[in-house]
């Protein structure tokens, strides 16, 4: 990582600043991440739209974050990293704009997609900003408390949500980033150096558009599959290509060598390849979940969706308040342990997902399952992030910490691409789906906790 390249006239660089507006910055992606799981039954209702249709509302927004994180986190390094988070904001807020006015299903989805593409280029920058403005041991504080507070806007979210939708209606959701990227783009305008990274060249524009065919591709038919219950032509035709994209998609990598967005080298190491492993195990359930608990609650347990954010609210207290201990518990311990028992606890947490049905109360029956789910998150995320930038040498942090980002949100992409068959249930069937699904996330879950006994064993020295 270059050093800064000092503040221009009229910018006071200032690290703490800086944190605060990668903070808000940052919190746009992670919020809008997860508001719209209590927002669509009522997206749903306003455009008559089928399951099919509410997948395409949260993956629009996947996909092209997902396949553009890494060229956001290039385009930083070029042509500036301060100067990408002030484009990628912008364009967040613009685009929420649209969202809230789209007078047509085709429109909010053509926003939402805009959204991931502000949303690839602000998320990698605001942790490439952080580098870049501390060293030593103040950057692993600073990356922890960035990496907490996502956690905690994502998961609070729903509730802010759910209060919105119940007594504004759910085009608000989209409002509420407006402030947000306001705090982002006046703080960073203000306070933040500029950042490059010299001679970067990693602005892999056919990649790009490569790896986001590949990933629409492998979506949209397994969108196909999930909604129908069965392989049509259609389907198997766009897995498929999805499938061929991305293996040319890795063999143009490949070519590239040192040059690529994501050099394949790094997946000699064993600790990195199995970080990611586990992120995508983990997140990919987890995304999974924090999409159908809500729409289970508000579809077919007689939940308002306020009522649904509340019945969340475990998750932001225990991320928000205890994540940071755990960040400096697995730095003194090593991240092995907590992202062996995280994983664990929360694949426990999902599988008490099948003591909710239609009668369950909330305190015996919901509170539970979300209390099990917040304790093993809260155990697993802080040292997720920092083992992910200990796990690679220094020049590689921005870029490591990018295709992680890539990774989680490639699995709950993937995620929700699956849940379709749940989600055009409705009543006892949809109680009997969701608990399929959540068997399934958590047996993910236990397979992210065995991904961590078996090939994190060189952790401890490399995340140090």
């Amino acid at each position: 990582m270059s050093p800064r390249d000092g503040a221009p006239p009229g910018v006071r660089s200032d690290p703490r600043w800086t944190l605060f507006a990668c903070v808000l910055a940052s919190g746009l992606s992670f919020v809008e991440g997860s508001v719209l799981s209590v927002a669509l039954p009522a997206i749903r209702d306003s455009y008559s739209a089928g399951a099919q249709d509410v997948q395409w509302v949260m993956n629009a927004y996947l996909l092209p974050l997902s396949a553009l994180l890494l060229l956001g986190g290039a385009l930083g390094d070029h042509f500036g990293r301060k100067r990408l988070l002030l484009v990628g904001t912008s364009i967040f807020a613009l685009t929420s704009v649209v969202c809230a006015l789209a007078p047509s299903l085709p429109v909010l989805l053509a926003a939402r997609a805009a959204q991931g593409v502000g949303a690839a280029l602000l998320l990698p920058n605001s942790l490439a900003l952080l580098n870049a403005a501390y060293q030593g041991e103040k950057r692993g504080r600073a990356v922890g408390i960035w990496a907490a507070a996502g956690a905690g806007a994502a998961a609070i979210a729903p509730l802010i949500g759910g209060w919105l939708v119940g007594s504004v209606g759910w085009p608000a959701i989209f409002y509420i980033n407006l402030p947000l990227a306001l705090g982002a783009i006046l703080l960073a305008a203000r306070y933040v150096s500029e950042s490059h990274e010299k001679g970067a060249g990693r602005t892999d524009y056919p990649g790009a558009l490569v790896a986001t065919a590949g990933l629409g591709g492998l979506t949209y038919g397994l969108t196909l599959w999930s909604a129908t219950r069965q392989f049509g032509t259609s389907a198997i035709l766009a897995i498929a290509a999805g499938l061929l994209l991305g293996a040319i998609f890795l063999w143009a990598e490949h070519r590239r060598g040192e040059r690529a967005m994501m050099p394949l080298t790094l997946f000699e190491n064993r600790c990195f390849s199995g970080l990611n492993l586990l992120t995508f195990f983990l997140y990919g359930a987890f995304g999974a979940a924090m999409l159908l608990i809500p729409y289970v609650l508000i579809t077919s347990g007689g939940y308002s969706p306020v009522q649904a954010g509340l019945a969340m609210l475990p998750l932001p207290v225990l991320m928000t308040s205890l994540s940071p201990t755990m960040g400096g518990l697995a730095a003194r311990l090593g991240p092995r342990l907590p992202l062996s028992i995280g994983p664990a606890v929360v694949a426990a947490g999902m599988l008490l997902a099948l003591r909710v049905g239609e009668d369950a109360s909330y305190w015996p029956s919901v509170f539970p399952m979300i209390l099990v789910m917040a304790i093993g998150m809260t155990i697993a995320v802080a040292p997720l992030t920092s083992s992910v930038l200990g796990s690679v040498e220094e020049q590689h942090v921005a870029m490591a910490s990018g295709f992680n980002s890539a990774v989680a949100r490639t699995g709950g992409l993937i995620a929700t691409a699956l849940l379709g068959a749940v989600l055009a249930s409705e009543g006892s069937a949809l109680f009997g789906g969701f608990h399929m699904a959540m068997f399934a996330a958590a047996i993910t879950c236990a397979a992210a906790s065995a991904v961590a006994l078996t090939m994190l064993d060189g952790l401890k020295r490399k995340a140090a």
